[in-house]
């Protein structure tokens, strides 16, 4: 009797010098921190922690993603209740190219503690999608 041998189609190799992990502990999740926050996203600057969350109140009109998240904001500068924005748009002819910075200038005018606002439109460096936060390009499916 010919007896047939199962197709093997792939091959698992099982790591005999890592033990399993205790019950009831998480194995080591390799994604874990990805969506934390950066680093240079933490500051000890609380008018400039309320100024990032009212920026991150503002939606692009042609992507679901907020400004700040986008990588629109080039710089935020505080200074005894005077705050300095430095921002860009996706492109020059941006439908809201002449709204935009008025809104934003509202919306930081809006935050306590802040007194007055200027609002910098620059095109160099231009943006690019090499600019948007990890949340912004998981959101949009670019991971």
């Amino acid at each position: 009797m010919n007896e047939e041998q199962p197709i093997r189609r792939f091959e698992v190799e099982i790591a005999e010098d890592v033990p399993p992990p205790p019950r009831g502990v998480r194995p080591r999740d390799f994604l874990e921190g990805f969506l934390a926050p950066k680093p240079e996203a933490a500051t000890d600057d609380p008018l400039k922690e309320s100024v990032i969350a009212a920026l991150r109140d503002i939606y692009d009109p042609e992507i679901p993603v907020n400004i700040y998240d986008l990588g629109l904001i080039y710089g935020i500068e505080t200074n005894d209740g005077h705050v300095t924005i430095t921002m860009t748009l996706t492109t020059p002819h941006c439908p809201v190219a002449e709204s935009m910075p008025g809104e934003v200038e509202l919306r930081v005018l809006a935050v306590p503690g802040v007194a007055t606002c200027d609002v910098n439109l620059v095109w160099d460096p231009p943006w690019s999608p090499a600019s948007m936060s990890d949340e912004a390009r998981l959101e949009l499916g670019m991971l």
